[in-house]
């Protein structure tokens, strides 16, 4: 029988690294260093997220690494027309802001990998899926986050860029019509980190106020536990002028 991991919080450090981990992850765009990302670097990455929790167990993700220009020179061209699609989508007054951000990586970084979900993997009939059938979907995702994470431990730099057609995605890549890719992710070293994210920094939206957002017990219900919501507001407040929160 497999030793049983003692219960116990993280060593205050390792504790206070995961929080930082996660406070100052960013989604990288115009900081990519041309620096390539080592293979035993890359191998730790990619067990991060083949480690992520899945619903079921059924581990529905599989990971395309892309280095060759290209494929990637294919995917950005598919970027190109639909950002230029995406830009007539938003309001005039919007668009000159729109095409003034970058919003992606692709070519600058060294690394690409696209996130998939082979929604057949673990049979018809899932634990946990019966009922909400995205879990899987879900599931993968949690393998994006992981890694992301994994990446900002190593000094890494994350971008995921959406703005294109899947499909298109998917046969520039070879990815068979039944398995659905989720993100497209570009990795490599960075310049460094925004302070705060780009499109908050840019005004494009702000960070929602964290107490607005819980309610207790039912839905509406947002002024049941003061102490709470003061200690909400005590650990974005450091979060926001950029102390530890632990």
């Amino acid at each position: 029988m497999d030793q049983k991991v003692p219960a116990l919080p993280l060593p205050d450090a390792e504790r206070a690294g995961v929080y930082r981990a996660i406070m100052t992850r960013r989604d990288t765009r115009g900081e990519f260093l041309p620096d390539p990302v080592s293979d035993e670097t890359l191998a730790r990455l990619l067990l991060a997220a083949h480690h992520a929790p899945s619903v079921g167990f059924m581990q529905p993700w599989s990971f395309v690494v892309i280095r060759d220009r290209a494929v990637k020179q294919r995917v950005h061209d598919a970027f190109i027309k639909a950002h230029a699609e995406a830009a007539l989508m938003f309001p005039e007054e919007k668009r000159d802001t729109y095409r003034s951000l970058k919003l992606e990586g692709i070519m600058e970084s060294p690394v690409n990998i696209c996130i998939t979900c082979d929604r057949d993997r673990a049979g018809p009939v899932v634990i946990g899926r019966t009922h909400i059938p995205a879990m899987d979907l879900f599931s993968s995702v949690c393998a994006v986050q992981n890694l992301w994470l994994a990446a900002r431990a190593e000094g890494l730099g994350v971008g995921w860029v959406s703005i294109f057609d899947n499909e298109v995605v998917q046969n520039a890549l070879e990815i068979p019509e039944r398995i659905v890719p989720v993100a497209y992710l570009c990795v490599g070293k960075v310049k460094f980190y925004h302070p705060r994210p780009e499109l908050e920094a840019a005004g494009w939206r702000p960070r929602l106020p964290l107490n607005e957002l819980v309610h207790f017990d039912h839905w509406g219900r947002q002024d049941a536990e003061p102490d709470l919501l003061e200690r909400l507001r005590e650990v974005e407040g450091r979060a926001a002028g950029g102390g530890d929160i632990v």
